[in-house]
């Protein structure tokens, strides 16, 4: 069975900074693509980066582009997510997804809930 758990969410005040990790079982983290989406209340989910596990080709959205880092640690099957410079704007329910390639997630984790004060 394959299963995701996010956490690290919290209250963090504008400016700051964040970690989001994701731990991945049951999947050969080797092939896969693990992606963190975010719902923020009233909008849709959106993708916000992705990293490939077997060559750590990763991908942003404008919305966290150079704020935001995605890493894969493969001995430890956990993908990070670092957040800096953090706006009010990111405050959201963070998710993690993994599939067995860009853009294709069958799998999810519960939420973890990231609120940035101003």
């Amino acid at each position: 069975e394959v299963q995701l758990q996010a956490s690290g969410g919290g209250l963090v005040q504008a400016g700051g900074s964040l970690r989001l990790s994701c731990a991945v079982s049951g999947l050969t983290f080797g092939n896969s693509a693990i992606a963190w989406f975010r719902q923020a209340p009233g909008k849709e989910r959106e993708g916000i980066a992705c990293i490939v596990s077997d060559n750590d080709d990763t991908v942003y959205s404008d919305s966290v582009k150079g704020r935001f880092t995605i890493a894969s640690d493969n001995a430890k099957n956990t993908v990070y997510l670092q957040m800096n410079s953090l706006k009010p704007e990111d405050t959201a329910v963070y998710y993690c997804a993994a599939g067995p390639q860009l853009g294709k997630y069958d799998y999810w984790g519960q939420g973890t809930l990231v609120t940035v004060s101003s």
